[in-house]
């Protein structure tokens, strides 16, 4: 899978790029990063990107030339259209079922925003979706794309070293991830949980599962609230609530 990532600021994504897993598929050739500086296909010697706002105001607007120009170069070496995608507080918020639903494409192309915010024909001549990472305004694009590719690229196979670790995810099947314990088994008066040495795999798989409803019921209960479960679940369930409303 591909991703063409609009920028004005590329240095940004040179060490969350670099490292860790997404480095290994890069180097697999299982994602393909290409970072395009906007400024780039500016048409000025000072290569200016930006300009004050029609109708007064504070800050800068991205103007739309440079982006268009970089976007039709991009199509022309691609050869096919990908999704156009604007980074903005104002796009649909990101969550794993849109997650899935990008990691189906071939390829997608990003727009960092940045400043006050891009010039509107933007987004009536090139855009496709606009995604949000949250309620809350950064100082730019380039971290939400970030936080994007990351989680898309968790989806292509292959990418991770053990797929189960995919399927298992916070979010991924609908509620939050179990309780994870390594080496030492006691450190501090703090001790695993027995049934994690028992060796006896289905009662541990009934553990997490468990854990897992636990935490969504405690955390996260608007996510319970939308998920169909199956008749095991509902008794994990049951159990839980009970032995909290013992505990009161």
């Amino acid at each position: 899978m591909y991703f063409d990532i609009l920028t004005l600021f590329p240095g940004i994504f040179s060490s969350p790029f670099s490292e860790s897993i997404l480095a290994r598929a890069r180097e697999k050739g299982l994602l393909e990063i290409n970072l395009i500086n906007i400024r780039d296909y500016t048409h000025d010697k000072h290569n200016v990107a930006d300009d004050y706002p029609y109708g007064g105001g504070a800050g800068m607007v991205m103007k739309i030339e440079p982006i268009y120009r970089a976007w039709e170069d991009i199509r022309q070496q691609r050869g096919e259209d990908s999704p156009v995608i604007l980074l903005s507080p104002q796009g649909r918020r990101l969550d794993q079922t849109l997650v899935k639903d990008l990691s189906k494409e071939r390829g997608l192309t990003l727009i960092c925003g940045h400043y006050e915010g891009v010039d509107e024909r933007v987004r009536q001549s090139i855009v496709t979706d606009e995604i949000s990472i949250g309620d809350y305004v950064l100082t730019g694009g380039e971290i939400a794309a970030i936080v994007l590719v990351d989680a898309v690229a968790r989806m292509i196979p292959g990418v991770l070293g053990d797929e189960q670790s995919r399927i298992e995810d916070s979010f991924y099947n609908g509620l939050l991830d179990y309780p994870h314990y390594t080496r030492p088994r006691e450190f501090k008066g703090m001790e695993v949980p027995e049934i994690l040495l028992s060796g006896h795999h289905g009662e541990i798989a009934r553990w997490r599962r468990k854990q897992a409803l636990k935490r969504t019921l405690l955390r996260r209960p608007d996510l319970l609230a939308e998920k169909e479960l199956n008749p095991e679940d509902q008794e994990l369930l049951k159990e839980i609530k009970a032995e909290l409303e013992g505990g009161n």
